[in-house]
């Protein structure tokens, strides 16, 4: 059955490095960046469009060493989805995360799917100042640097 498929895995314009236990994901698109914990990042791997959540969880189990229930996985797509990191084609099953800590704990607790993301600023939003030589017309001199702002067109920045 199509429906019960889990989503494809986002792979384009991302900069992904695997670390021990977690991997950090950079959306070039959107300048977010997610960091997967284990299950999260196993989910991500597993999701190619073709897997149900049913076998998905049988190789989480086999990777884990521990039962998995398919809404494990079903919690793990929606926060995929959420972050844009599988196709945003349909909507997939909704499953709490109070109700698999619920009916799982205390082992549900170190299983759960867990996304930390971040938006990074654009280049020139994230400067707070401007560095010798630059215009301070726009952004103050760096104070840290001794800088001070020198009036002219355009005033320019110098060591003061």
């Amino acid at each position: 059955m199509k429906s019960n498929r889990l989503p494809a895995a986002r792979t384009d314009n991302l900069v992904i490095r695997e670390l021990d236990d977690e991997t950090l994901v950079y959306d070039m698109e959107r300048d977010e960046a997610h960091c997967l914990n284990q299950t999260a990042a196993l989910v991500w791997q597993l999701c190619d469009g073709q897997r149900t959540a049913g076998q998905a969880a049988r190789l989480l189990e086999e990777k884990l060493g521990t039962n998995i229930n398919p809404d494990l996985v079903w919690l793990a797509v929606r926060q995929l989805q959420k972050f844009h990191l599988v196709s945003q084609a349909k909507k997939y099953p909704s499953v709490s995360r109070r109700d698999l800590v619920l009916k799982y704990a205390p082992a549900a607790l170190v299983l759960l799917p867990v996304i930390v993301s971040i938006s990074a600023p654009e280049a020139a939003l994230a400067a707070s100042c401007a560095t010798s030589g630059q215009s301070c017309q726009t952004l103050p001199c760096c104070p840290g640097l001794g800088l001070i702002c020198q009036p002219g067109s355009p005033p320019t920045c110098i060591l003061g």
